[in-house]
């Protein structure tokens, strides 16, 4: 496979990981959370805002983007990078999931997904081909392939069958990602997704056969999908054993800041999560001593700012009253300003990770943070 992903260092004393991934004249240093901008767009925040902290790389979803805008206006502005004038790296996940949530609206067979549309009700085919066909079209530099995302719990046989059923989309969208080409000059890399729901030997057998079709890099799938926190550490552990150490290792949808920190010591590279705009646009805030709710009365007088650990990646130094003020008011501004700050949150944890990764500091570090963050609403 193409050289994606170099490995600068592993921790002594865990599996925690530094290392640069690099395509399309883009150096993106891991770990790496990416932010989720599922129709071009990451709610709230400005793409100059993202620049400005430093996001290299970001998330679009081939579900919602081949419903709208579709791939007619896809291909008449020449690919999702310039459809939203973003040059810097962009992930597609396959619309896996997305279809996996409509249990209602969707049919699984072999060929692929029959599923109905959430916005007119009309009628769709997603196979592996043509999923990489579209996302050809996107011209996303990571490609996704298609996969059923099994719901938790699950019966053995049934994510055995799902497992079985994903493996044969997968080494398809091998066979049509190598059989066909960018449109837009950019290098493409196909990742697989590992399945198998919560079983060890399914998750292992799942990713020593990915590993036989050969993927540029290597996501896992299937978890942060209401199964308890120790279980989701426990299929990563298993998962990440078998992943090459050359290749990248993403950890798909995940997730808390915990979550994340847990995961890193386990050897995941990559992480994204609706978490941290979802979470601002709520009320709730990040920060390395707690969450904060900021319409809490007693933000009313402060002159406090959210979290002087972050300011150097964060853009705005308002006080919590203010902030609490727009909140309360309903103002746009508020969603921005929050949406924001938990970005910037999230970009200051995984850089600061890295860091201690490098100086092999991370295990005490973590434990550190974690036990500052706690887990009370502040």
């Amino acid at each position: 496979m193409r050289k994606l992903f170099n490995l600068v260092k592993t921790s002594t004393n865990s599996r925690a990981r530094a290392g640069i991934i690099h395509f399309n004249g883009i150096n993106i240093e891991t770990p790496v959370f990416m932010p989720v901008g599922t129709l071009g767009s990451v709610k709230a925040v400005d793409h100059r805002n993202l620049i400005e902290t430093d996001f290299k790389i970001i998330l679009g979803n081939t579900y919602h983007l081949y419903l709208r805008p579709g791939n007619e206006v896809m291909n008449h502005f020449g690919g999702l990078h310039k459809f939203i004038n973003w040059d810097r790296a962009i992930l597609t996940d396959s619309g896996g999931y997305q279809v996996f949530s409509l249990s209602d609206l969707r049919k699984i067979t072999e060929d692929g997904v029959r599923f109905q549309s959430h916005i007119d009700g009309s009628y769709h085919l997603f196979s592996p081909e043509n999923v990489i066909e579209t996302q050809r079209i996107l011209g996303s530099d990571i490609v996704m392939v298609l996969d059923e995302c099994t719901p938790y719990p699950s019966e053995y046989k049934y994510a055995k069958d799902s497992m079985d059923l994903s493996l044969k989309w997968a080494q398809k969208s091998r066979n049509a990602f190598d059989n066909s080409s960018t449109r837009w000059g950019r290098d493409q890399f196909l990742f697989g997704i590992g399945q198998g729901s919560m079983y060890k030997d399914l998750r292992k057998s799942y990713v020593q056969q990915m590993v036989d079709i050969g993927f540029d890099g290597y996501a896992i799938g299937g978890l942060s999908v209401g199964e308890p926190a120790d279980m989701m550490y426990e299929m990563v552990d298993v998962c990440t054993a078998e992943i090459p150490e050359e290749s990248p290792r993403y950890l798909m949808g995940v997730g808390t800041p915990e979550n994340i920190l847990e995961a890193i010591e386990l050897g995941i590279d990559m992480f994204d999560c609706v978490l941290p705009t979802r979470n601002a646009r709520n009320g709730q805030l990040f920060t390395s001593k707690g969450k904060i709710n900021i319409k809490n009365a007693k933000y009313k007088f402060s002159n406090d700012c959210i979290d002087e650990n972050i300011n150097a990646y964060a853009s705005n130094n308002f006080s919590l009253g203010y902030l609490r003020h727009l909140y309360i008011s309903g103002e746009i501004l508020a969603l921005q300003l929050g949406s924001q700050h938990n970005l910037a949150f999230y970009k200051w944890l995984v850089v600061t990770a890295r860091e201690k990764i490098l100086t092999d500091d991370y295990r005490q570090w973590k434990l550190e943070i974690l036990n500052a963050m706690n887990q009370e609403i502040i």
